[in-house]
């Protein structure tokens, strides 16, 4: 049986990130992807990335509407083996923090604590205000991994897909995927 992972995708600027996991995710056979994303996301990925849904979605092996709250992934009893929110708004966020489970996104996220798999989400936004900070404390003390995507200069990249690779692989590393390539661990110096 594949290993199954949620990526969902916010309206938060950085369509990049989620675009680039399921990219990275289509080429292991051992994972199943199963793909939210908003309507502020769609509205995002277009104008980030100049991509249609349609081209999204073919990248995710399901895909399940934002309003979907029946989806297999909003039951504990469906097995996966977390969730990734890339990029995650700031009322995603607070959505996850609260157990606001208003839609499939925040729904999902919230099986995953309760179930104690494993949920990492990528904030964009800066600066931070006390109540996004709060609602990240919140997830964190749930279990949840805040992981904002910030590059890392050590790796020395040259390019902007240079910096998104390193914190895909990053990510995705928090799930056992480790793809040659995508970013190098540091060893020190």
């Amino acid at each position: 049986m594949k290993k199954r992972l949620i990526i969902a995708m916010t309206g938060a600027t950085g369509a990049i990130y989620g675009v680039r996991m399921l990219q990275v995710l289509q080429v292991q056979e051992e994972w199943e992807t199963h793909l939210i994303i908003s309507s502020a996301g769609v509205l995002n990925l277009k104008h980030e990335m100049n991509m249609k849904r349609a081209e999204l979605t073919q990248l995710a092996d399901i895909t399940h509407g934002i309003d979907d709250i029946a989806a297999s992934i909003s039951s504990g009893g469906f097995k996966t083996e977390g969730m990734i929110i890339a990029p995650c708004s700031m009322k995603t966020l607070a959505a996850v923090a609260h157990g606001f489970g208003d839609n499939l996104i925040s729904r999902g996220a919230d099986v995953v604590l309760k179930e104690r798999r494993r949920l990492v989400v990528m904030p964009r936004e800066t600066p931070l205000n006390l109540a996004h900070i709060r609602n990240m404390a919140s997830v964190t003390e749930m279990g949840g991994i805040i992981f904002p995507p910030m590059p890392a200069f050590y790796s020395k990249s040259d390019s902007l897909m240079g910096m998104v690779n390193e914190t895909v692989g990053r990510v995705l590393d928090m799930f056992g995927v480790n793809v040659d390539g995508l970013y190098t661990p540091w060893t020190g110096l």
